[in-house]
């Protein structure tokens, strides 16, 4: 029994002889370094989300490349071409309208446009129908309506008093950026560029350079 305690002595010291070699572990540079990762971690969660979140808003970044004033929407898709021989402004029963997709692409642009960055300070519609309810369906406030924005492709509107009433209001513009829904020859004769439904020019007022791009 004692030659067996003896030996049982002498194993628990061998035992805390190894324990003793190992390296001991230095608690506050590890706490240190798991702090150090946290931060880090954090930090690139936070980077990469604003870097894709700048990359998403197409449209602050295609009004801040030119330093645009205005920014010109074509109407969302309307079917057909033109409008009917017995158009009358302010019956949409006798004019081209939005369909379904047409509406849904407004709404989809609308979100699109609240998720960036840029606040319009002022929202105009062309009077025909189809670009009243684009404005409304977009959900950017109150919009109003502007006969400078207003169709000629018929003759439905005097094309020299609409882009003159429109080349007075793009001099008298406020302050900030002015959303202006109209319709492909409007934007055509003030930007030189053509656009299809729902799509935007973003314009500079006091050099004419224009951008295009899409939302949806």
């Amino acid at each position: 029994m004692a030659k067996s305690a003896i030996r049982s002595h002498a194993a628990l010291r061998e035992v805390k002889r190894a324990e003793l070699k190992k390296p001991r572990v230095d608690l506050q540079k590890l706490q240190l370094k798991e702090k150090l990762m946290r931060l880090l971690i954090g930090f690139f969660a936070v980077f990469f989300s604003v870097v894709s979140a700048s990359a998403e808003d197409k449209l602050s970044a295609a009004i801040a490349s030119i330093d645009a004033d205005v920014v010109f929407m074509r109407h969302a898709l309307a079917p057909g071409f033109g409008d009917p021989a017995n158009f009358a402004l302010g019956h949409c029963a006798t004019q081209r309208n939005l369909d379904n997709v047409g509406r849904k692409q407004a709404m989809e642009i609308g979100a699109e446009i609240r998720r960036s960055a840029t606040n319009f300070t002022e929202v105009l519609s062309s009077e025909w129908c189809r670009c009243n309810e684009t404005a409304e369906l977009l959900g950017l406030g109150p919009w109003g309506a502007f006969s400078g924005l207003n169709s000629f492709f018929q003759d439905f509107a005097d094309k020299d008093v609409v882009l003159k009433k429109l080349e007075q209001k793009l001099r008298q513009l406020e302050p900030g950026v002015t959303l202006m829904v109209t319709h492909q020859v409007v934007i055509t004769s003030v930007t030189g560029q053509a656009v299809g439904s729902g799509e935007f020019i973003a314009f500079n007022t006091r050099t004419k350079e224009a951008r295009k791009f899409r939302l949806d």
